[in-house]
């Protein structure tokens, strides 16, 4: 594992907020790292480590001259946040933390999309960890934007909306490049996911709005979810409709708009037809009353 030296000149004293704010880079575990208190060159500073003043038996590993500290060897109890404080005031923090190793069978990052507008949304699905961030990289590395979650939902997940710049109405040459890290306790996964927006599309549910009796079938109504691209006519969907029968409860399906006569209840889902997207999930059950 590499050692992650982060620099956060600022007075958060959030662990999480590693993820939010300046600048990574990486070093070998054997290169000492040298900590500046911000700007301060002749100040009688005091360090400390995740919130405690820095003990002596941590001296073998420590060099302080003047308000800079350098780390010469790392280890579990040399991890975390280093803390410069003067006159009672937080100057900087900076986080050192390794690198974790990252499982090659698993895909912590899952991205859709709802349509061929500009966002997307992505989860992180790993269990125990306490904050992550994820970026969609573009040509300039430095004007790429992270977005940060440290609060996941009660599944464990973290959720994220991004924005891509591609344009609906051509075909996709290049993948997109979405970059993930996550903190768990003093150690840090990183990780990138590349796909075609294609891939990910996957509608929402469209609306049932009403069935038509003809002579020999009924003739469901189906419209686009309405977070669909439009124009329609060249977004075109297509859908397929599940109903019960009245007769014998069975099921059945239809690719098509029509369906048997005498049936109770209709649902319906929709895939871009193009493409070969992901089904949207399927509409709620709506009664049949014609």
């Amino acid at each position: 594992s590499s050692l992650l030296f982060s620099s956060l000149l600022f007075s958060s004293l959030l662990f999480s907020s590693i993820l939010f704010y300046l600048h990574h880079e990486y070093r070998d575990q054997q290169e000492p790292v040298k900590l500046t208190c911000g700007d301060l060159s002749d100040t009688d500073v005091t360090w400390k480590l995740n919130g405690k003043d820095i003990e002596d038996s941590f001296e073998d590993y420590l060099e302080r001259d003047g308000t800079t500290l350098t780390v010469t060897e790392f280890d579990d109890p040399l991890l975390g946040e280093y803390s410069c404080w003067s006159g009672g005031r937080n100057i900087s923090s900076t986080y050192l933390l390794m690198e974790a190793e990252k499982n090659s069978q698993t895909d912590p990052v899952k991205c859709r999309a709802k349509s061929y507008d500009c966002n997307f949304t992505c989860t992180w699905t790993l269990d125990g960890y306490t904050a992550v961030r994820l970026r969609l990289d573009c040509e300039d590395a430095t004007s790429c934007q992270w977005v940060g979650d440290s609060t996941p939902t009660p599944d464990g997940t973290f959720h994220f909306e991004l924005s891509h710049s591609l344009s609906p109405y051509a075909e996709e040459s290049t993948m997109l490049v979405v970059t993930a890290e996550a903190i768990a306790d003093f150690f840090i996964l990183r990780t990138t996911k590349r796909f075609y927006l294609r891939g990910i599309i996957q509608p929402d549910s469209p609306q049932i709005v009403k069935c038509e009796e003809m002579p020999q079938a009924l003739n469901v109504t189906i419209d686009p979810p309405a977070t669909w691209s439009t124009p329609h006519s060249f977004f075109t969907l297509e859908h397929e409709i599940e109903y019960i029968s009245k007769d014998n409860g069975e099921h059945g399906f239809s690719s098509s708009t029509l369906v048997p006569k005498r049936i109770s209840r209709v649902r319906g889902r929709s895939r871009d037809s193009l493409v070969d997207s992901n089904w949207s999930v399927w509409s709620p059950w709506k009664n049949v009353t014609c």
